[in-house]
């Protein structure tokens, strides 16, 4: 294989990476369907059963505070020991037996989105530090892919070993694949230098530090509120997704699962080639092209015709990934080293937050407007984003391009070079003369140079 992907599994690190992403993600994508059908069998509330679902996504929205923690600490042993923190901690839902301990399951599963929250800001310094910047891209589209081809195959076992031997049974592989993940991070071959201390700098600072930076970077923040606007229009096609097979298809509600199988194809397929299409063209493009492809796709959902739902299925899902790889890619590329916790963690709330709120706003619209409006609204607010992107976005008028700020910046830095030799000539002549020349003091900007 001589395209990217090959090259990102011919590098150890990022091989033993995705290995431990693949392992990870496969116990984790098991749990999610086990935590709220165990909850739902234990005491027959589906209120009960759906807060599975929010005890895992609830941390995210203190993914600053939480990704602060990264930037504290060195990321490697952090995933190490977050991994095999929740390999010990999972076991004790084998005592989840009644409707009685059912606030244990609750406990873990905040416990476990905590460390997910903690374990994505970590993985993001890891991967800037492990893994060669061109590789980025390419890498960001494998672990993409690895993750969806696991919420393929994952759900699978782990409803069938619900079947036959209870929730217990998932718990204890997802304990296990944790301590494979452990496993494979400690294998990585990478120096990190020790975070300096920051006890100088009050908490709530280091906090609003990493989300200063994300806000006020122009290019960072294009690409996540345009990504944003787009998972938050994702939640609305989800909502719908029920309506569209049953008002719109007339199909069985067990045809949702062919929809979700050809999207995560799609997103498999999307992953793959992600890297080189990144190679190729500006970041923007990429996410502004994967938005439009995305967005056609959910207003395609509303034609009721199999072969366009299915269709339209596929673009979604190759779509979507487009905004997450890229956005992903440019914060490991664009952000400093001692923020790159809270930034990630900053920019993944941003980014996936937006999506079960919209989810639950587009179910509470349902049964008052016709799903075929929901979903082309939320098409063309998709698109307006993606449009938004690509042009307005690019630059503000009378601004100059990338590759004229790239020479401006370049005559800057030679003209700065010529006036530093110029100075350096001139102190000397002035020694000679019997001058003192310039004096360095501490403080000084001479001094602030270095």
């Amino acid at each position: 294989m001589s395209w990217g992907v090959g090259r990102v599994l011919r590098d150890r690190n990022a091989a033993f990476y995705i290995g431990g992403v693949v392992v990870s993600g496969f116990g984790s994508s098991a749990m999610a369907l086990a935590g709220g059908v165990w909850a739902k069998s234990l005491t027959g509330s589906d209120s009960l059963a759906a807060l599975t679902t929010f005890c895992v996504w609830a941390p995210m929205l203190l993914g600053p505070l939480i990704g602060t923690i990264a930037d504290r600490v060195r990321s490697k042993p952090l995933l190490i020991w977050s991994n095999l923190s929740m390999a010990a901690l999972l076991p004790a839902l084998v005592l989840v037996d009644s409707e009685d301990r059912i606030w244990l399951l609750f406990a873990v599963l905040i416990v476990y989105g905590v460390t997910i929250v903690l374990m994505d800001a970590a993985e993001a310094v890891l991967v800037a530090a492990a893994v060669p910047e061109e590789l980025r891209g390419d890498f960001n589209g494998l672990r993409l892919t690895a993750n969806e081809g696991m919420k393929l195959l994952a759900p699978l076992l782990g409803a069938g070993l619900f079947i036959q031997f209870g929730g217990q049974s998932v718990a204890l592989l997802n304990a296990v694949t944790f301590a494979f993940a452990a496993a494979a991070f400690t294998l990585l071959r990478v120096s990190e230098p020790r975070p300096a201390r920051a006890d100088r700098q009050p908490w709530t600072a280091q906090v609003s530090e990493g989300v200063r930076f994300l806000r006020t970077h122009p290019v960072l923040w294009r690409l996540v509120v345009a990504g944003a606007v787009t998972m938050g229009m994702a939640g609305v096609n989800g909502a719908a997704l029920y309506a569209i097979v049953d008002s719109g298809l007339h199909r069985a509600p067990a045809f949702a699962g062919m929809l979700y199988t050809v999207q995560g194809a799609g997103s498999v397929l999307s992953g793959l080639f992600a890297g080189a299409l990144l190679r190729r063209m500006p970041e923007r493009v990429f996410t502004a092209a994967g938005i439009l492809l995305f967005a056609l796709g959910v207003a395609l959902r509303a034609v009721p015709s199999t072969p366009v739902v299915l269709v339209a299925s596929a673009m979604i899902g190759a779509g979507l990934p487009c905004v997450l790889i890229a956005a992903m890619t440019a914060v490991q590329r664009e952000t400093p080293g001692e923020l790159m916790g809270r930034v990630a963690a900053t920019a993944n709330t941003l980014l996936l937050a937006p999506n079960p709120v919209f989810l639950a706003l587009g179910a509470g619209l349902l049964p008052f407007v016709d799903h075929r409006v929901l979903i082309v609204t939320a098409g063309v607010v998709a698109a307006g984003s993606g449009v938004v992107l690509l042009g307005g976005g690019a630059r503000k008028r009378g601004a100059p391009t990338e590759g004229e700020a790239d020479v401006e910046a370049g005559e800057a830095e030679a003209d700065a070079a010529a006036g530093e030799t110029a100075a350096g000539e001139t102190a000397e002549a002035d020694t000679e003369a019997g001058g003192t020349g310039t004096e360095r003091t501490p403080g000084s900007p001479s001094t602030a140079a270095k």
